[in-house]
């Protein structure tokens, strides 16, 4: 799966319509078109972090980005066996990807459905 590291910085906050503060998610998914933000922080910044993904659906309806939380990112290291994390058990399974569900039709993606 293609990937980039960082490629972009979008403006989510303006002094006299100039921006000020930027948002670089960490990662963009080209066959996606989406952008993946990764945070295994402390809750104080989770929530920093959850500002900013709010300001940029704001400011750039058009952009997709989903947030992965520690949850997320450990679940998903132990899944692929790539290190067996001690404290795992303590997290809990997401149910769903996180963010708000998004619905998307697949004829407005240039795709068709064949039964």
């Amino acid at each position: 799966m293609p990937w980039e590291y960082e490629p972009r910085s979008f403006p989510i906050g303006f002094d006299d319509g100039e921006p000020v503060k930027f948002f670089q998610p960490d990662f963009y998914l080209p066959d996606d078109e989406m952008f993946i933000e990764i945070t295994t922080m402390n809750q104080k910044l989770v929530t920093k972090k959850n500002k900013k993904i709010r300001l940029l659906k704001q400011y750039h309806p058009d952009v997709r980005c989903k947030i992965f939380y520690q949850r997320d990112y450990l679940h998903l290291v132990a899944k692929y066996g790539l290190e067996e994390p001690d404290h795992l058990e303590e997290v809990v399974a997401p149910t769903r990807m996180p963010g708000q569900p998004e619905i998307v039709r697949l004829e407005d993606r240039g795709e068709r459905l064949t039964g």
